[in-house]
C-alpha cells in the first residue's frame, strides 16, 4: 500500500469524526488516482460504462476525488479532505474541513438529475456538525446549479473546470 500511495496511484482519505460520534466508521477510505489506468485494467470503456452506469460511477468518484485533491493542494488554505460514514451506512464521498474546523460536505452522482434522496448523507452530517457545517453539494451530470434546501446545492460537475 505505501509503494503504491508513493507512486501517487492511491490515497487513504482519513474518517471525518469526534469523540463525540460513536457511530462513525474510522477506517479511512482507499482511493484510485488515475481514473484512466483504473478503467484500463477494469477493462471498462465506453460500452461498457452504457451497459453497467454503476462501474461508471465508481470511476467517476476516483476521477472526482482526484480533482479536488489537486484543487485543495494548490489552494492558499490550510484544507483537509477526508470522508464521512456511519454505521448506519449514512456516506458523504468528500468533506473538505478547514484549519478553523468548517466543514463543506461533497457527493458525487453519475446522473443527469438529482432527488432528494441523493442528499440523505449530506443532511446526516449537516445535523452532526452542527455550526461547522458551511454547505454541502451533489455533484451531478446535469446542466443547472439549483438549491435543495438550506445550505445544499446540486452542482453540475462540470463546475470543477471553472474553479
Amino acid at each position: 500500500m505505501g509503494v503504491l500511495e508513493q507512486l501517487f496511484l492511491i490515497r487513504r482519505i482519513q474518517s471525518w469524526g469526534s469523540n463525540r460520534l460513536s457511530r462513525i466508521v474510522k477506517s479511512p477510505k482507499l482511493h484510485f488516482l488515475d481514473s484512466g489506468l483504473l478503467s484500463h485494467l477494469r477493462g471498462a470503456d465506453a460500452d461498457a460504462f452504457q451497459r453497467d452506469r454503476t462501474a461508471f460511477g465508481s470511476l467517476l468518484g476516483c476521477y472526482v476525488v482526484s480533482e479536488l485533491l489537486k484543487l485543495v493542494s494548490w489552494g492558499d488554505r490550510d484544507l483537509q479532505v477526508l470522508s464521512y460514514r456511519d454505521k448506519d451506512q449514512h456516506e458523504v464521498d468528500v468533506v473538505i474541513e478547514s484549519g478553523a474546523g468548517q466543514l463543506i460536505g461533497v457527493e458525487i452522482k453519475a446522473k443527469a438529475s438529482v432527488h432528494p434522496r441523493d442528499f440523505a448523507g449530506l443532511h446526516k452530517f449537516a445535523e452532526l456538525s452542527g455550526e461547522q457545517f458551511i454547505a454541502g453539494f451533489v455533484l451531478y451530470d446535469g446542466n443547472e446549479t439549483l438549491p435543495m434546501g438550506p445550505r445544499l446545492w446540486a452542482v453540475p460537475l462540470a463546475t470543477l473546470w471553472w474553479l
